[in-house]
């Protein structure tokens, strides 16, 4: 993809434009990055509710039907389901088994686990497998 960037002092707001024959998977994540405002999410938390912007969230994980949010040291239960969280949270998270969503901002050390998995810590400490669904969607974001 070719990119130009024009630096012009009568523009107030930056706005893009894309010039393309069709829509890729490329273009579409970056219309999304664009468009992305740092969402927020609703939890509770000490029978309060609590606004949290999606860059405080580690991770969000289903426990015993519940969905939990876990931040740097706490933790809030969502009333939004997984696949809503997922919808909403950004290009920042990736599913990585069927009941976990991770920030990839703060993805910490991946270990060698069982079974072709791979166990994720997160820089709060916080720990999950990646099952071996996912597990070539995030090796494709790293890279391997």
């Amino acid at each position: 993809m070719n990119v130009e960037i024009k630096m012009l002092s009568d523009i107030t707001e930056p706005y893009a434009i894309i010039y393309t024959n069709r829509l890729t998977e490329e273009i579409q994540k970056l219309m999304d990055i664009m468009n992305d405002s740092n969402s927020v999410v609703t939890a509770v938390g000490d029978d309060r509710t609590i606004v949290l912007n999606s860059s405080e969230i580690y991770m969000a994980r289903v426990e015993e039907e519940k969905t939990m949010l876990y931040c740097e040291q706490r933790k809030y239960i969502s009333r939004k389901r997984l696949c809503d969280l997922e919808k909403n949270l950004g290009y920042d998270f990736m599913k990585i088994s069927k009941t976990t969503l991770i920030n990839l901002k703060y993805v910490d050390e991946i270990q060698p686990a069982f079974n072709g998995m791979m166990l994720l810590i997160l820089k709060n400490g916080c720990k999950d497998y990646i099952s071996r669904k996912y597990l070539p969607e995030f090796k494709k974001y790293l890279g391997l």
